[in-house]
């Protein structure tokens, strides 16, 4: 407690310190605003466009920013900052390439609902236009993926829109929001008076729902035969995991959550059966094919959850909850639309929510279903086993780790195997399934969480795209254990060429990668190797009992398979079991 009281009063005294009215640089402006926000940490990479905004940090003792050694580290790395820490991301980039290099990290954290302040600079006001040495049109090209965006053309403006952005971006559906900031802009001076109040003509994002709907939902509950729960990234990104079993405790109604709805219900409930879609569990899939009520609370109805559209959960009436009214109904009819914020959707819900009595028979039928049918996989005494390898990691940490991956079949083995115990502990590219994601997001999330043990699981693949962020690992000492699952190969995309087309594998063979032991030694991080389960054991206890950064490097059986798997185009009850045929 008196460590609170301690930050408390150090803040209570940055705000004083920092608000008073000042003639100021825009580059002061801009992190005076920054620390007013809260913001803990940036990361970035700077250029000739943004060197005034630089400059400001310079001797600052009250900002912090963290240099990546690429503008998509940077952007990756605010994004497993916001995920892991329900607070905006925010990093910083100079104009040109330096802001291109941010389009793929943008584009991550639109399609997954991440909330980021994105800041970028640009050439002298004068010179838009002209094509002038490392301009881009960056507020155009990013359109289709912020959720909002600015060219800031005054210097008297940059309180307001930063106070703006952070309110954008973490207010309704959440997302990332880009502040382009013109060289001129960033020198010139003005009188810095603070911005508290938002008024965004327009912008009003419905929080309470239409109490006539919930009550509803609630009717087709009572009514019910077969009642399923369909949970999703909202209900993290809301905070509503305490309504949400509270919820499903007084319904009783089984429920699945999807790839970002991990962690938003406890996985050693009886009731939780597991993740959906193309590599979802039995029961699960087949659970949503038989269901006469299907209630969605925060997902989107990806196609990967939903498989074939038309012969998605083919008997049920739809409840759909969302904060984003263009969601409900987009791809799947509707029936009872609910929108609102999800915690206080469920918050009204949760007054007048009953047990689904006509489903009994149901839950047992469910039950039985999810005991008879688990993940299952082929295990080997002489191969390391990915599944077996994601197991070992669960048992060791408790299931209490944050989890990032990368994208790609470990991506799948770890939201299979690693049974999450809390919301906000796992970071994937869900949406837009960016490979290079997993690494510099374990970055965010240790630093927006240094007290909790952090676990990046990535392939051999995905590791390569931004590896180079092991410096800043080894150099700030973050203490991120790195795990790399090396099958020498695309392995996702090896499955679908064997599953799919016939055998025909075509430029997928990573045999030419690094030594990933001596690569992360070359950066200044203790690296470890494993080739069987006695050497995996002993590589996993070394790497956890290693005070700082490390690297776990698995060799892991080059032709296995991710199973249960939809095929591309069928239904999510035509699974392919695999292992478990």
């Amino acid at each position: 407690m008196a460590t609170t009281n301690v930050i408390t009063k150090s803040r209570a005294e940055l705000i004083e310190r920092i608000s008073k009215p000042e003639v100021v640089s825009g580059s002061e402006i801009l992190l005076r605003s920054l620390l007013l926000e809260g913001v803990e940490c940036v990361f970035g990479y700077p250029g000739g466009a943004v060197l005034y905004i630089y400059d400001a940090m310079h001797d600052n003792p009250d900002f912090n920013h963290v240099l990546t050694r690429h503008e998509q580290g940077a952007i990756h790395a605010a994004d497993g900052y916001a995920r892991t820490s329900g607070k905006v991301g925010v990093c910083i980039a100079t104009s040109g390439p330096g802001a291109t290099n941010l389009v793929t990290g943008i584009a991550t954290a639109y399609m997954d609902s991440v909330p980021l302040v994105v800041i970028t600079g640009n050439v002298m006001s004068t010179l838009i236009g002209t094509d002038a040495f490392q301009e881009a049109d960056i507020t155009g090209i990013t359109m289709p993926i912020t959720k909002h965006s600015y060219l800031v053309r005054n210097v008297e403006d940059l309180p307001r829109v930063i106070h703006e952005a952070f309110h954008i971006a973490n207010t309704g559906r959440k997302g990332p929001v880009l502040i382009d900031i013109p060289k001129d802009v960033s020198a010139a001076k003005t009188l810095f008076k603070p911005v508290t109040e938002v008024s965004i003509r327009g912008y009003n994002p419905t929080v309470n729902p239409n109490k006539l709907q919930v009550e509803k939902m609630i009717n087709a509950i009572k009514e019910a035969k077969r009642p399923i729960i369909l949970a999703g990234g909202g209900v993290v990104y809301s905070g509503a995991h305490e309504e949400l079993l509270q919820f499903v405790e007084k319904t009783q109604i089984p429920i699945t959550t999807t790839l970002l709805g991990l962690g938003g219900f406890p996985s050693g409930h009886p009731l939780w059966l597991g993740m959906p879609g193309m590599h979802g569990t039995y029961t699960a899939n087949m659970s949503l094919q038989s269901a006469d009520l299907l209630i969605n609370i925060g997902a989107r109805f990806d196609d990967r959850v939903t498989g074939k559209l038309s012969g998605f959960a083919p008997h049920a009436k739809i409840v759909h909850i969302d904060i984003d009214p263009a969601e409900i109904g987009k791809n799947v009819h509707t029936e009872i639309p609910i929108v609102g914020d999800v915690k206080s959707v469920l918050q009204t819900a949760n007054q007048l929510a009953v047990r689904a009595e006509l489903a009994d028979e149901w839950r047992t039928e469910v039950l039985d279903s999810k005991a008879k049918h688990p993940f299952k996989y082929k295990d080997s005494d002489t191969e390391l086993k990915p599944q077996w390898v994601i197991e070992m990691i669960h048992e060791t940490t408790n299931g209490d780790a944050i989890v990032t991956t990368d994208v790609g079949q470990h991506q799948m083995w770890a939201a299979q195997y690693y049974k999450f115990n809390k919301p906000r502990s796992w970071a994937t590219s869900g949406g837009l399934g960016t490979m290079g994601f997993g690494f510099p997001s374990a970055i965010g999330a240790q630093m927006a969480n240094p007290d909790r043990l952090v676990v990046s699981i990535n392939g051999d693949g995905g590791m390569q795209m931004c590896a180079q962020e092991l410096a800043i690992c080894a150099i700030n000492n973050i203490p991120v254990k790195v795990v790399i699952l090396n099958n020498q190969v695309l392995g996702m995309v090896r499955q679908w060429q064997e599953l799919i087309h016939e055998n025909r594998f075509s430029h997928i063979d990573l045999a030419g990668s690094p030594d990933f032991v001596k690569l992360a030694e070359a950066y200044g991080v203790r690296g470890f190797r494993a080739t069987n389960k006695e050497e995996a054991r002993k590589a996993w206890e070394d790497a956890m009992n290693h005070p700082g950064p490390a690297v776990v490097e698995f060799v892991v059986r080059r032709d296995e398979n991710v199973y249960p798997m939809v095929p591309q185009g069928g239904t999510i009850d035509q699974m392919i079991m695999g292992d478990a045929e």
